[in-house]
């Protein structure tokens, strides 16, 4: 076999593994989703069989969102230097396990309490359901950073934008399908003074653990590590350097190897026997306290996320039971709202990543800041419409929504991995995690104690278009960012 016909073979080979790893960490990541965003349906289902008050729900919603936020700013440096295969599957496993303690809450309050009625009995399983779900926080932030570092090693900066968008689907899949599983779970058995089914919120932890198990057995023979794991060498190149420009792979080289700018092509090249990743080194200056902890533009892109993941998780965590009791809706008409929310922002994300890598140049928070003022004119217009109007009137507003908040949510990840560079992929993450799940503060117990502070939902949801609005602002503030750091 002739040298043409072996690199064919082999950018054929990675672009196979890209693949692989594309399809195999969206799985894994809508997994995730399935063991996470299972509470807002079962909410009515604790209220109703406990007197669980929304402030106690809220604070396990924002516990565990704060313990998240925590959780990838440590796991993120860790995923830059662990196996990201083994990392996710970790975390998936224990997120699991979290689920099916969840269930048995009221088992286990029963045994702290001495028995199944009474304030102590409640004091004990609001305890025991709150430490199992801000477990469950910390376990959930394994999934994301390695789901990165994986991307960043199979794919180019010039195609990150699209392929990140591609990825990000996960979220919405995820999300949409567990509310409406859930959605006709708590439709089941008896009905309660709420009008859910009673004992029936345990299953919407136990029947994603299953699903999320199958899922696991399927990850552990089909996840792919990084290239240099999979022996195929040199985490920068691969498939995409087979269809990329030579100026891109060049560039990209020697921004991870720090070649400086003017050196000959010999010197690019790395020491026979070896890969890029072998022996990639960061000279004194250019250290995760400079890409990432001390630059301005993470910074700014962390308030975007606290912006935009506030007016996400306002309408997946409190969605359901929202339009329950300021709109009339059932929960399993909500769910399925919130389902068509999610598929539509799957079309947003995709749509954000090609504006991105082809209208904007790579410069991704100019895409998001005409989606993020969609978003709030969509959800104005989903607050005004009034009780009891057709379905299909809030379905499309919240579409709408979807389709605008989830481009934004997706780019911000793209655009700090980018200006980060793959080295610090994961740190960048964690780092702009931290503010993105501050925003629960808000959208968890904030939202929760507000709505019971006024009787209603108008203060707390119009103070997330607000939210949404200034978002807009702090992308405008990035308007002139170069599309990445290397």
């Amino acid at each position: 076999m002739n040298f043409e016909d072996t690199s064919e073979h082999a950018g054929k080979a990675f672009l196979r593994g890209q693949r692989r790893m594309l399809v195999t960490t969206i799985v894994g990541y809508t997994l995730f989703y399935f063991l996470r965003k299972n509470l807002s349906l079962a909410m009515p289902g604790l209220a109703q069989d406990y007197g669980i008050t929304k402030s106690s729900l809220g604070l396990f919603l924002t516990l565990h969102g704060v313990v998240y936020g925590v959780g990838k700013f440590v796991a993120g440096p860790i995923s830059d230097r662990s196996r990201p295969r083994l990392f996710l599957m970790g975390g998936l496993l224990l997120a699991l396990l979290a689920n099916v303690v969840f269930g048995f809450g009221p088992v286990l309050a029963k045994l702290f309490a001495g028995g199944a009625e009474g304030a102590a009995f409640t004091t004990a399983l609001v305890a025991v359901l709150g430490i199992a779900w801000v477990a469950n926080g910390f376990f959930q932030s394994m999934g994301n950073p390695p789901c990165l570092k994986l991307l960043s090693h199979w794919v180019l900066p010039s195609e990150l934008a699209t392929k990140l968008a591609i990825w990000n689907s996960s979220h919405s899949i995820g999300a949409g399908l567990v509310t409406i599983l859930c959605g006709y779970i708590m439709g089941l058995g008896a009905l309660g003074a709420d009008g859910v089914g009673m004992g029936m919120w345990k299953w919407c932890f136990w029947v994603p653990a299953i699903i999320a198990g199958v899922g696991l057995a399927a990850l552990v023979v089909w996840l792919p590590g990084t290239p240099d794991e999979e022996g195929m060498g040199g985490s920068h190149a691969g498939g995409s350097q087979f269809t990329a420009t030579e100026t891109d792979v060049a560039t990209e080289t020697d921004a991870i190897n720090c070649v400086p700018p003017g050196t000959d092509a010999q010197e690019r090249v790395p020491p026979a026997g070896g890969t890029a990743d072998a022996h990639e080194r960061v000279p004194p200056a250019d250290t995760a306290m400079r890409r990432v902890y001390l630059n301005p533009v993470i910074w700014t892109v962390g308030l975007c996320c606290f912006m935009v993941y506030l007016t996400r998780f306002a309408i997946l965590d409190w969605g359901p039971m929202l339009m329950k009791e300021a709109k009339g809706v059932s929960l399993v008409g909500a769910g399925w709202t919130v389902a068509c929310f999610e598929i539509a922002g799957i079309l947003g994300t995709l749509f954000s990543g090609w504006a991105t890598d082809r209208l904007a140049g790579g410069r991704a928070p100019r895409v998001c800041l005409f989606m993020m003022l969609g978003a709030a004119a969509f959800m104005g217009a989903f607050w005004l419409i009034p009780a009891g109007s057709s379905a299909i009137l809030y379905v499309a507003a919240l579409s709408g929504a979807g389709f605008c908040i989830y481009g934004p949510q997706a780019m911000t990840g793209a655009t700090a991995v980018n200006i980060a560079t793959r080295r610090f992929a994961g740190t960048a993450v964690g780092f702009t995690s931290l503010f993105s799940y501050a925003s629960v503060l808000f959208s968890g117990w904030g939202m929760g104690a507000l709505s019971e502070a006024t009787g209603g939902w108008a203060a707390p949801f119009l103070s997330v278009v607000a939210a949404t609005i200034l978002g807009a602002g702090l992308f405008l503030a990035l308007w002139g960012t170069k599309p990445n750091g290397y």
